[in-house]
């Protein structure tokens, strides 16, 4: 694979397919101010000081269980961002890391390299102010104490030494570019790169308030379609769903919506008859069935 085809996303904001990522996440709200701060902060510091003073990388990484909103909150960053540039524009490029490690000998650390030090560098060449997406990035940034149990650990090694290198590089040379990394298993990730990290913001799964305000928000636009469901919306006792699914995972939550819309024939065929019951019924089989790994009940923030 070329390494072009690794970018999956290269759009000038704002733009209307990105207007409401934002808001569409459920999180405590200093998450997303810490962010959007952190990210504003660090481009004014780093095209006023040099990088001996500052040491920003211009690297932010958001982790958490899978689910928890950290790629939508980072597609949604440069919409955000925009409105507080010079131009009122920000760009988004999205990279697939996965596809960057190879199992021919030599060549993952080729890609990375002509990624991040010539590929990337091309294509913000106008000085706009952009967000580079790094999704899953433990698949491109592997510990490389952990590389004795990779399949060809030498290459682990030189990939992983490519991130870093080229990492170092842009610090000083795309300072009007901020890397966003995503990870659902920081202990896969290269000590070294983790040094380089500027801030780390954690994600966690919806306590209570969050996994409500979910449900409200997946209900409320549902009756765009099924009118009755806002309603259902509204009701008190739609808490009591929310406190069985607190600590899953926000994804899971919202699809605890659909999966009730199954419980019964009737709701299948008219999702507009959803109860309470319903949902009630399809959060005990979420239970049943298990919590995605990391996740746990009474987190105190939540995110979807």
């Amino acid at each position: 694979m070329d390494v072009a085809e690794m970018v999956t996303v290269i759009r000038e904001m704002p733009h209307p397919d990105y207007a409401n990522l934002w808001d569409s996440i459920v999180v405590d709200q200093s998450v997303k101010d810490r962010l959007l701060r952190s990210t504003l902060l660090a481009l004014r510091l780093r095209a006023a000081l040099p990088f001996e003073t500052t040491a920003l990388h211009g690297l932010t990484l958001l982790y958490g269980p899978p689910g928890t909103g950290k790629t939508t909150l980072g597609r949604g960053l440069p919409h955000q961002l925009a409105q507080f540039t010079k131009n009122r524009k920000a760009r988004l490029i999205e990279i697939n890391p996965h596809g960057l490690m190879s199992a021919e000998h030599g060549q993952s650390q080729r890609k990375v390299t002509e990624l991040l030090t010539e590929h990337i560098p091309s294509l913000v060449d106008d000085g706009l102010p952009t967000v580079v997406l790094l999704d899953e990035v433990e698949s491109m940034a592997v510990a490389r104490s952990e590389a004795s149990l990779a399949a060809n650990p030498a290459d682990v090694h030189r990939a992983t030494d490519a991130v870093l290198a080229a990492l170092d590089s842009s610090a000083t040379e795309l300072t009007h570019v901020m890397f966003v990394a995503t990870s659902n298993f920081t202990s896969a990730l290269d000590s070294a790169f983790q040094s380089r990290v500027d801030v780390a913001i954690h994600m966690p799964a919806p306590d209570t308030d969050a996994a409500l305000a979910i449900l409200k928000k997946t209900l409320e636009s549902m009756s765009t379609a099924f009118p009755a469901l806002a309603r259902l919306a509204k009701s008190s006792a739609l808490k009591r769903v929310a406190q069985k699914l607190a600590g899953t995972d926000g994804r899971r939550v919202r699809k605890t919506v659909s999966e009730a819309m199954i419980v019964r024939a009737d709701t299948a065929i008219d999702p507009a008859q959803l109860t309470v019951d319903d949902l009630l019924e399809a959060a005990a089989r979420v239970l049943k069935n298990g919590r995605p790994e990391g996740t746990k009940r009474g987190d105190r923030n939540g995110a979807n």
